[in-house]
């Protein structure tokens, strides 16, 4: 018999390489905006980003997805879902308080009309259950996607132990059917009244949990060892591949093509990870930028308006160099404030509000054979948006924000962390997931 840790322990590996990703995540969002604003106006410097990011919108998709995958591979059992929702409440609403007073600053500064509903219903986040028009978007628009984790964060405690419960099969089932679901929304959404169609696929929360789940769902095989996934070089060519190839794939496909790349690279990453093998992800800036990635993402919509309003070009773009250069420019900017709030604001304000973890007692048991693709849990959340964090990281939607050394997966030196046990198909006895093996002591 072997005394090894339980999946709250420190010495159990977290997931750097999803930090990253929160940062790739975030770009695909700022270059969609970058297009919609029309800030490059420059055809042929215009025509290659539109090219490049005419898919970022599903770049809340990959928050989503990746969201529920950090939140399921971090959860405790035993956990208090109190305690979770405080932690959630925590992480979000601070830069979220003050990112909707600084909208609502810019809008009396240009004496836009300011709806109090609207208004009350950003603020508490849930504007997103709301169709009308100009509602679900309104004062900082991309605060949406927070209404929907909201949701999703209030639904997991109450399905985590059913989904602790339930069968390998159930869970490929909602891998599988997801993505077919997603493709079924777009000749559904024909049934719809006419003006909530771009609601309903787009910000309705009960539509974009669908994304959610499949990240819990991955995340929940992976802990078991029993996801069959593709290694992470080849889930990234798959990603490209996808990627490259939606281009010459009908608009109404692009959803479920990318929910199918998301849901093969985020699994790998945390893969590679646990095993300590090479990851791209894992570099200790993008992690830093996956850190910082919450603030950005509520920031960058609202700066770039702003500016572009000031300076009178909102709606013509900026021509010759003057266009790339400004989204340079607004990349920094961002960039710049985001690293503030997140260093004065968000990070304080997580350790003030959220409660403290508390300590389970170990738990050993015996060695056995190890599964290629067996996993352990990390023990911090990380943050929302994205990610699931206590001490916070980054979101909208990703993975642990105090990243493990590459290569510290496991001291048996073949880089293989040994599966869990406990954790497969049918009920359990209430006992945390042991996990057998030897675990690098660092």
């Amino acid at each position: 018999m072997t005394s090894v840790p339980t999946p709250a322990s420190p010495a159990l590996n977290r997931l750097p390489s999803l930090t990253g990703l929160r940062w790739i995540a975030a770009m695909l969002v700022f270059g969609y905006h970058v297009g919609t604003m029309r800030i490059v106006a420059q055809p042929d410097a215009k025509a290659v980003v539109d090219w490049l990011f005419t898919l970022g919108l599903s770049g809340v998709q990959f928050f989503f997805i990746l969201s529920g995958f950090v939140l399921v591979w971090s959860a405790r059992d035993g956990d208090r879902r109190r305690d979770f929702w405080r932690r959630r409440l925590a992480k979000i609403y601070p830069n979220h308080v003050l990112t909707w007073a600084a909208a609502l600053l810019v809008m009396w500064w240009f004496a836009d009309p300011v709806v109090p509903r609207a208004a009350l219903e950003n603020l508490f986040l849930v504007q997103a259950w709301d169709p009308t028009p100009g509602y679900f978007y309104s004062i900082n628009n991309v605060s949406w996607s927070l209404s929907c984790e909201l949701f999703f964060y209030l639904c997991l405690p109450l399905a985590l132990p059913a989904i602790r419960r339930a069968r390998s099969g159930a869970l490929w089932a909602v891998v599988v059917a997801v993505p077919l679901v997603i493709l079924a929304l777009w000749p559904g959404q024909q049934l719809l009244p006419e003006g909530t169609n771009w609601w309903f696929t787009q910000v309705f929360p009960l539509v974009r949990s669908t994304e959610f789940w499949l990240g819990v769902a991955a995340a929940e095989l992976l802990r078991r060892g029993h996801w069959r996934g593709p290694g992470l070089p080849l889930a990234s060519l798959l990603f490209v591949a996808v990627w490259v190839a939606a281009h010459w794939v009908p608009a109404e496909m692009w959803a479920a093509l990318l929910s199918v790349a998301y849901i093969l690279v985020i699994p790998a990453a945390a893969r590679a990870d646990v095993q300590g093998r090479w990851s791209p992800w894992r570099h200790r800036s993008l992690i830093w930028l996956g850190e910082v990635s919450f603030a950005f993402y509520l920031v960058h919509v609202l700066v770039m308006m702003t500016v572009l309003r000031l300076t009178g070009h909102w709606g013509v773009g900026l021509s010759g160099w003057s266009g790339p250069l400004a989204v340079l420019g607004f990349l920094v900017a961002n960039l710049a404030l985001a690293a503030a709030l997140h260093r004065f604001v968000e990070t304080p304000m997580m350790r003030r509000l959220a409660p403290r973890r508390r300590k389970p007692a170990a738990t050993s048991a015996p060695v056995t054979s190890a599964a290629d693709d067996g996993v352990a849990a990390s023990d911090t959340p990380a943050a929302p948006g994205v990610a699931a964090s206590d001490t916070p990281a980054a979101p909208g939607v990703a993975a642990s924000d105090t990243p493990a050394a590459p290569g510290a997966a496991s001291a048996r030196g073949d880089g293989v962390v040994p599966g869990p046990r406990g954790a497969g198909d049918g009920p359990r006895d209430g006992r945390p997931v042991e996990y057998a093996g030897p675990r690098d002591p660092r």
